[in-house]
């Protein structure tokens, strides 16, 4: 059983291409489905996503596993344009329908209070992936993408030993998570202590003794964007030596850019999360590794917690308000045996 499967391997993230719906269709890319909906008394629950992206789809997974372990019913939303305005659209068309508890990830947090508060006095309520701190959520369930930032930080380390000129590269900075995991990147390679509060300007050029923040360039979610502004970093920064794509599509983007400008390996490439193309330039040399999440744990544990509160045990939410699954490093060393693992996981 997946589950079981996780347990044997915590860290490891399962890469299981799901296409099609169970039964829903509409333009958001509803992915759950609408099983056991025809008189049953099985809860609906509902799985919030801030874009469609193959990290989701892996999320999704564990999501449909905890609707099996745990009882309920779950619908898995991916906004098709990754904006507050349609993922609003989307948790209240969830809301009409009836769902009776929500996890979700929050593309505008702090534009979202509003919004999330006024859910969570209706139904129980949770983040994933991306917090909302200052709301009525219950909890967070992910990573701590500062520090996760810091091991990005500590790549690029490795790949620059005498320091350089590097450029970021990030969806969108209105996510917490996308604001704590670039200032962890910054504060690491600026040699700065750690301080979670801190947020320098994604314009300014930030210099240290060896390393020089060229700047942040942001795409909104856009892959194709992401590849443009790429290209044009090349071309326009000459001084560029690393490049670090922070969301699962930037790495990829990156690299076709270097690839088509012919500056693989002249420019050093460092990734987040598990894109194939990420590991495969890991494996040929071009990308000195990546740091990876735990998305299907993300959509399973959203799921455990969820059905554990609508069953009234409150015990399911930790003190601290925040179930931390750790990030990890995949470099050379250790590429083939988590990717072997990920494929067999795919493939059984």
């Amino acid at each position: 059983m997946m589950k079981k499967l996780l347990t044997n391997f915590p860290l490891i993230l399962m890469v299981i291409a799901i296409s099609g719906c169970g039964g829903a269709s509409v333009d958001q890319q509803s992915v759950g489905g609408n099983v056991g909906s025809n008189g049953s008394d099985v809860v609906t629950v509902a799985f919030v996503t801030n874009q469609i992206a193959d990290f989701w789809n892996i999320a999704k997974a564990g999501c449909l596993d905890g609707q099996k372990d745990f009882g309920v019913q779950v619908d898995v939303r991916m906004p098709a344009e990754s904006t507050a305005v349609e993922q609003k659209r989307i948790v209240e068309d969830l809301m009409t329908g009836g769902i009776k508890a929500l996890a979700i990830s929050p593309i505008d947090a702090d534009n979202q209070k509003e919004l999330v508060n006024r859910l969570a006095k209706e139904i129980p309520l949770i983040t994933h992936d991306s917090d909302a701190p200052g709301t009525d959520r219950l909890m967070y369930i992910g990573m701590d993408n500062y520090r996760a930032g810091r091991m990005t930080g500590e790549l690029v380390k490795e790949a620059l030993p005498e320091g350089g000129n590097v450029m970021l590269f990030i969806g969108r900075l209105e996510q917490d998570n996308s604001k704590h995991r670039r200032q962890g990147v910054i504060d690491e390679l600026l040699d700065r202590p750690s301080n979670t509060g801190r947020f320098d300007p994604p314009e300014e050029v930030l210099k240290g003794e060896t390393f020089t923040i060229l700047g942040t360039l942001t795409d909104q979610g856009k892959p194709e964007v992401a590849k443009r502004k790429a290209a044009d970093a090349i071309n326009t920064y000459t001084e560029m030596n690393a490049m670090v794509g922070l969301f699962e599509y930037n790495p990829p983007a990156i690299y076709q850019a270097l690839s088509q400008a012919g500056k693989l390996g002249q420019i050093e490439l460092i990734g987040f999360d598990e894109n194939e193309v990420t590991l495969q330039a890991i494996k040929d040399g071009h990308c000195i590794g990546t740091v990876v999440q735990n998305p299907y744990q993300y959509g399973y544990e959203s799921i455990r917690v969820l059905a554990g509160l609508l069953k009234g045990d409150k015990s399911v939410i930790p003190e601290s308000k925040f179930i931390d699954i750790p990030a990890r490093k995949i470099t050379a060393d250790n590429v083939d045996e988590f990717w072997a693992r990920l494929k067999a996981l795919k493939e059984g």
